[in-house]
């Protein structure tokens, strides 16, 4: 079998893994175990190493032994959970320990679950494989929220709808009429595929209104965070008249100007002639106080995002 064909046969990776126990047996076993699923493991004899490890590598999960000489296991939670740098990973303890106080400790210490020993492998999987997705979208979920994204969505490489606000689910449904439980609408998959998709928003409109949506950064799995924010053109329109002193026919150009249209486009649009668009052009620009349609553009816009 040659090198490529070795490399086809790995399975992806699928997240690091922080196997923490004194026994090397164990950490023989899990490494062997998730290694051959495609998880990167590093292991810990104790509880030091473990807490300088998990800083130096941000692991998914950690696999902990409750019992352990020195710093036990509860204690190693304990520090993982209340330091900051190390926020976000998940924590499943291995215990013999199946009485319940045990239990109570090590979910009060932050753990988010436990295996009993001895070690069955098809149980390890599952549950690292449950709470590795949890902890994934909770993380995507965070850099919306970071972002300060209000309405945003998470997709799938596929176009399907991994995680969405409950703002961006009526957005989808008022532009586009989808199920926010099943795949994004075919033109917004097609702009996520083209290259100007990172510059550029994709843009609908709808009666009044205008759905903007941008591309906020990658997801896991070449999926992507997509952030939606809605222009009430209506409310553009009487912004302009109150703040610059225009017409509502100026202000209804100057909205189409700052869309990128040009004079033909807005004459059709608005049923007027090329030149009558020129003609409200020269009222326009001495009281934006510009000299461009670009530089006009940009005070429209810029008045429309504040």
């Amino acid at each position: 079998m040659s090198h490529d064909e070795r490399a086809a046969d790995r399975p992806p990776i699928r997240g690091v893994v922080l196997v923490v126990d004194d026994h090397p047996d164990t950490l023989a076993l899990i490494s062997e175990v998730l290694g051959r699923d495609g998880y990167t493991v590093i292991a810990a004899p104790d509880g030091r190493s473990a807490l300088e490890r998990a800083r130096l590598i941000t692991p998914d999960i950690v696999l902990l032994d409750a019992r352990m000489p020195g710093m036990d296991g509860f204690e190693v939670c304990s520090r993982i959970t209340t330091d900051p740098a190390l926020t976000g990973m998940g924590v499943i303890f291995m215990t013999g320990l199946t009485d319940s106080d045990s239990i109570v400790r090590g979910f009060r210490a932050g753990g988010v679950d436990y295996v009993t020993k001895p070690l069955k492998p098809d149980e390890i999987r599952v549950r690292i494989e449950a709470h590795l997705k949890r902890i994934r979208v909770q993380r995507q979920a965070d850099m919306v929220v970071n972002a300060g994204g209000r309405a945003a969505l998470i997709s799938a490489a596929d176009g399907g709808i991994r995680w969405h606000s409950t703002r961006a689910a009526q957005l989808l449904r008022r532009y586009f009429d989808v199920d926010v439980n099943g795949r994004l609408p075919f033109g917004l998959r097609r702009w996520l595929d083209r290259a100007e998709s990172a510059a550029r928003p994709y843009e609908v409109t709808r009666e009044q209104g205008r759905l903007s949506i941008r591309l906020a950064g990658p997801a896991e799995e070449g999926g992507a965070i997509l952030t939606l924010v809605e222009f009430d053109e209506q409310a553009a329109i009487d912004d302009f008249v109150t703040r610059f002193g225009l017409t509502r026919r100026q202000a209804e150009v100057l909205l189409w100007i700052s869309r990128g249209k040009t004079n033909r486009d807005i004459a059709e649009l608005l049923d007027m002639k090329p030149r009558t668009v020129n003609k409200h052009l020269e009222h326009i620009f001495p009281k934006l106080g510009v000299e461009t349609r670009a530089a006009a553009a940009a005070i429209a816009l810029q008045t429309m995002g504040s």
